[in-house]
C-alpha cells in the first residue's frame, strides 16, 4: 500500500517551509498581548504616591576641648635625647684612663681575704676568680663598674662605681666588699 507521500514526492518537502512558518507566526501572534499587560503595570506603578522620606537624624552637640598641655614635653619627639641635652652631667667613665687589673671581673666575683697596715695607709687583700690575691689602697679602681675605692678598713672596703641611669647619663653607686670569714 502506498501512501499519499510516495504518491507525491514533491509533497514531502513543500509542505516543510510552510509548517515552520505558521510555527513562527503563532509565537510571535503570543507575544504581542504581554507587552500591553507590561505596559499597564508599569503605568500603574507610577501613578502611585511615593513613600515620605526618612527624616534626618538629630545631630548632636560635642563638648569642647581646650587643649591646655603648650607646657608638657611633646609626644612626638624623642625623650631620651631631650634628657641627654638637658643633662649636662660631669659623671661619666674616663675612656683615657688605663684599666687596672681587678677591673676585669665583676665585683661579686672578688673577695676581700685580709689587711695590711693601719690608719691611712692600710692595704687590702683582693683574691680574684682565678685565686691571685692583689693589693689595693685607696684611689684604685676593682670591678666592671668603673668602682673607685674610698676607703679600707680591716673588715670592708667602701667604693663609688659609676653606673648607667638610664637616661643616657651616669650615676653614682654606692658599693662595699665586705672581709670574707671562711
Amino acid at each position: 500500500m502506498k501512501t499519499l507521500h510516495d504518491k507525491h514526492p514533491g509533497l514531502r518537502t513543500s509542505w516543510r517551509p510552510l509548517l515552520l512558518a505558521i510555527l513562527i507566526a503563532g509565537i510571535l501572534a503570543g507575544c504581542a498581548p504581554g507587552m500591553a499587560d507590561l505596559q499597564a503595570w508599569v503605568a500603574d506603578v507610577k501613578a502611585r504616591p511615593p513613600k515620605p522620606l526618612d527624616p534626618l537624624p538629630v545631630m548632636r552637640q560635642f563638648e569642647t576641648f581646650e587643649y591646655a598641655a603648650q607646657n608638657l614635653r611633646d609626644p612626638f619627639s624623642n625623650p631620651i635625647a631631650e634628657q641627654e641635652a638637658i643633662s649636662d652631667s660631669s659623671l661619666r667613665p674616663d675612656p683615657t684612663r688605663r684599666k687596672e687589673p681587678l677591673e676585669a671581673f665583676p665585683l661579686d666575683s672578688l673577695d676581700m681575704v685580709g689587711t695590711l697596715g693601719s690608719g691611712n695607709q692600710m692595704v687590702a687583700l683582693i683574691m680574684d676568680p682565678e685565686r691571685v690575691v692583689h693589693k689595693v689602697v685607696a684611689g684604685q679602681y676593682m670591678g666592671q663598674s668603673d668602682g673607685r675605692i674610698d676607703a679600707i678598713y680591716e673588715n670592708r672596703i667602701e667604693m663609688t662605681e659609676l653606673v648607667p641611669d638610664g637616661a643616657g647619663g651616669w650615676m653614682e653607686r654606692k658599693a662595699q666588699v665586705a672581709l670574707d670569714d671562711q
